[in-house]
């Protein structure tokens, strides 16, 4: 879900014109779960951006208090969100912490690096969402250490059904700045494509599995 109509297409605005994500219709990127796609997105470039950096960064941290209210602490998801989290967490002058993945192998065997208190009220930032189980992996790993997850905040979502009916089912509020809807409508309305490519981006998103050039 998106919280402002404004900020979405702004956001879009600024992640196409620093390549963060790119559009490429006719010569379509292959994901790693083998999905060919006319769209990827890489939302780290943000950081080697300052003034797009600090635009995310405060808007992200004024949608946490506002959707979410103030939290105990601010999550990042390893790796993509560990930047952006520690921004916001930074901006709202809030603990950090992170999630990897999975356990580490050596050492304290962490999966959450950083200080968590149980039943601390948590708020999980993500820079992307696609099917949403890497994101809720984190959430698991949060909720089995006590966290009392407040709602999770992304940078942006491709929108898949499939996503919104796994944050559903576990139960956690999801929210972005920005997603594919407000993407390709930015894309379209500034000429960044042209009506051919806006027809291929708009036939992907109905069955993004099974899309073919």
């Amino acid at each position: 879900m998106v919280l402002d109509k404004n900020t979405a297409k702004k956001t879009a605005e600024l992640l196409l014109q620093i390549n963060a994500i790119k559009l490429k219709p006719e010569n379509p990127f292959q994901w790693a779960s083998g999905w060919k796609s006319p769209i990827y997105c890489d939302n780290r470039i943000i950081l080697s951006h300052p003034i797009i950096r600090n635009f995310v960064r405060e808007e992200m941290a004024k949608q946490v208090e506002a959707l979410y209210g103030k939290p105990d602490i601010i999550a990042g998801v390893a790796t993509g969100a560990i930047g952006i989290g520690v921004l916001v967490a930074d901006y709202l002058n809030l603990p950090f912490i992170y999630v990897r993945p999975e356990p580490k192998s050596h050492g304290r065997q962490n999966q959450i690096e950083g200080q968590l208190e149980r039943n601390q009220t948590v708020v999980v930032i993500e820079d992307l969402i696609s099917t949403g189980k890497s994101s809720l992996n984190a959430v698991d790993a949060l909720i089995h250490a006590g966290a009392n997850i407040k709602g999770m905040l992304a940078i942006f979502t491709y929108g898949f059904h499939t996503a919104q009916e796994n944050f559903e089912k576990k139960g956690i509020a999801l929210n972005t700045l920005s997603d594919y809807a407000h993407l390709v409508e930015q894309a379209s309305e500034t000429h960044f494509i042209k009506e051919e490519q806006l027809n291929t981006l708009l036939e992907w998103r109905k069955r993004p599995s099974e899309w073919q050039q």
